[in-house]
């Protein structure tokens, strides 16, 4: 009967935390007494399991070094507005279905807040730009790397005001610019900065999620935004937005699909299962660029030239975790700590499997 109700409030507190992340807006609206009760009774009922387990001790045996685990009956996935596309096909389901196994997906406004959610074990995978990891392991969180996806450095921008003085990248000198804080639009901005002189020192950094930073864009309250696509195609659209620089010449890596370390040790044949899919969804993709428009345009609300100029200007396709990028990954961990933006150095190394792990389960590209 505890082992019922603890599993039960378990669910409850995983769906709590999946509302916190993906809806901060009306996380922070919910009365706080609420909060503070559901605070309370958690902590009870943490305090309750803790006193059972230390009074039956075949609860303290863990999974993780059992061979021979089962399939997941659920694969839990994180994605944002670029990736959901794949969501919508349905073709992960349909692979998966026959298996036994069902897809729970759960969307996030950028890759910071998807990993705090991997973080609390509320998603199994995700993918994310090159950053967010960074900013993930350096706190503490248990993630591995699982594949690498194709850059698209012209999908990524600083965009100022059209009717904007700022001219020139020297120009955002003393300047407001909002991006998300360990987001790739924040590695972007430190590599344009570096590239034209400029110290991160010399901006003002407003850190933002991108809903948030295109109302303050829109206001005037900052001077220019850094920022990824389908965002920054709307904006280009209908935000009054001026194309200050892109990432063409300055982006050398797309961003990663991440799994929590559990999970990646205990379900590399579903791993390989889902990333074979994304892969032929991928392909699908890139051989269909105006069905994709299509589709996007319908799903996210946004017309149909501004997504076909964000589909023409994405590169498809998964890439194998290669030392090259391992290389790319730790210069962008070397960069953040330097610019003291996360406490300590890290070794990229320690989220990365070896290269016969990653050929046991990595898809055939092109």
């Amino acid at each position: 009967m505890l082992k019922f109700l603890f599993q039960r409030l378990i669910i409850y507190w995983q769906k709590w935390v999946i509302f916190r992340f993906a809806n901060p807006r009306r996380f922070l609206s919910i009365v706080p007494i609420k909060f503070t009760g559901a605070f309370i009774t958690g902590l009870c009922v943490s305090l309750l399991f803790a006193a059972c387990t230390v009074n039956n001790p075949t609860n303290t045996t863990t999974s993780a070094n059992n061979s021979t685990q089962t399939k997941a009956s659920v694969v839990r996935i994180g994605y944002q507005k670029s990736s959901i596309l794949l969501k919508n096909k349905g073709f992960l389901e349909k692979r998966l279905q026959p298996e036994g196994v069902s897809v729970q997906w759960i969307e996030f406004q950028a890759g910071p807040q998807l990993l705090e959610a991997m973080n609390v074990g509320s998603i199994d995978l995700g993918n994310t730009g090159e950053s967010p990891p960074i900013f993930a392991q350096a706190g503490g969180t248990a993630i591995t790397y699982i594949a690498g996806i194709a850059p698209s450095p012209a999908g990524s921008a600083i965009l100022v005001s059209k009717n904007s003085a700022i001219k020139t990248v020297n120009d955002l000198k003393g300047k407001k610019i909002a991006f998300q804080k360990g987001s790739s639009a924040h590695y972007l901005l430190v590599q344009i900065l570096e590239k034209y002189g400029l110290k991160y020192s010399d901006i003002q950094p407003i850190y933002l999620p991108p809903a948030d930073a295109r109302a303050a864009f829109v206001r005037g309250s900052v001077d220019a935004w850094s920022i990824w696509d389908p965002f920054y195609a709307a904006a280009e659209k209908s935000a009054n937005a001026r194309v200050l620089i892109d990432g063409t010449g300055i982006n050398k890596q797309g961003g990663y699909y991440l799994a929590s370390q559990k999970f990646a040790s205990q379900q590399p044949e579903l791993i390989k299962t889902v990333l074979e899919e994304i892969q032929n969804f991928e392909q699908w993709a890139d051989q269909h660029r105006d069905e994709v428009a299509a589709n996007l345009s319908s799903i996210l609300g946004i017309d149909l030239e501004t997504m076909q100029k964000s589909t023409n200007r994405r590169k498809f396709g998964l890439i194998p975790i290669s030392q090259e990028l391992i290389t790319l990954q730790q210069q962008v961990a070397d960069k953040f700590y330097e610019l003291k933006l996360i406490p300590k150095e890290i070794n990229v190394k320690e989220a990365m499997l070896t290269p016969e792990q990653y050929a046991a389960f990595s898809p055939k590209t092109k």
